[in-house]
């Protein structure tokens, strides 16, 4: 087991949901935390939160794609913490459109966000542990969808099956020097961010959440992973779910494509059917 207790973690997206539920486990396992998120007065709210536990907390408000975000999350932990264990790349969001409606820019941005600017904030972590000889822990936040592809979510489960492989790659080419690696593969979890979908795909009025196609049974509170993501803190591993059962069945469809593709096409035609519904 690694002892957590002073010891800092960056999270992005921390302004609300799984970001927010996991600066403020990580402040009752005896952490410091850097907050990034870009609304300002979220991440102040959560700061109190984290305050309110014992622990320090350090905001830095922007955009994790605008120019040396990254340099700056690890300059502020070094200022406020003399330096930093944990990082969890935790921003994202996703976009419900069929991938031929999706233009270049869109699938670009998507990927930015996603993908591109995690893996940059985990490098850049991973180099300056490695100068000071530190061990540390990475996490970037996937999903179960990088590994059960969704009908209209294309590019934002292609996004999450890149940052666990990535995720992987790492872990055995850093472990050796004490740097853990793992990726997280929560389920549907309750949060906005299927409102920010719903918004950023310019859907309709009174148009349910895709959330709400899933059995209830699949569906956790953000509390729930960020436990697991303070779990795997103590006890790393390269994977974290938290469900055995969506583990199980996204294990089945990787070794059954055709059963994969029955799932598929019955979410697609029940999403048709709830569409033409509110259009009617």
């Amino acid at each position: 087991m690694r002892d957590l207790s002073g010891k800092a973690i960056i999270i992005t997206g921390a302004s609300s949901g799984i970001g927010a539920a996991t600066a403020i486990e990580c402040a009752r396992a005896g952490m410091n935390v850097v907050l990034n998120a870009r609304r300002e007065d979220k991440l102040r709210e959560v700061a109190k939160q984290v305050t309110d536990l014992g622990g320090k907390a350090e905001v830095v408000a922007g955009g994790v794609t605008e120019s040396s975000m990254s340099q700056c999350l690890l300059d502020a932990a070094e200022r406020a913490f003399g330096g930093f264990y944990a990082v969890f790349a935790n921003a994202g969001y996703g976009l419900e459109r069929p991938v031929t409606r999706m233009s270049a820019a869109q699938m670009r941005e998507i990927f930015d966000v996603n993908f591109f600017a995690g893996v940059e904030l985990c490098q850049a972590a991973a180099a300056r542990l490695l100068e000071k000889e530190h061990p540390g822990h990475l996490l970037m936040c996937s999903s179960c969808l990088s590994r059960i592809t969704l009908p209209y979510h294309g590019p934002y489960c292609a996004t999450k099956a890149a940052q666990n492989h990535i995720c992987r790659a790492m872990d055995v080419e850093l472990r050796r020097h004490g740097i853990r690696v793992s990726s997280v593969h929560p389920d549907t979890t309750k949060t906005e961010f299927f409102d920010v979908s719903a918004q950023r795909s310019g859907l309709m009025d009174g148009h349910p959440p895709s959330s709400d196609h899933c059995p209830r049974i699949f569906v956790q509170p953000p509390e729930r992973v960020a436990r697991a993501v303070v779990k795997c803190l103590r006890y790393p591993r390269p994977e974290v779910w938290t469900s055995f059962t969506v583990r199980l069945g996204a294990g089945l469809m990787t070794i059954s494509p055709r059963m994969a593709d029955l799932v598929m096409r019955f979410i697609e035609k029940h999403r048709r059917a709830a569409m033409q519904q509110l259009k009617d």
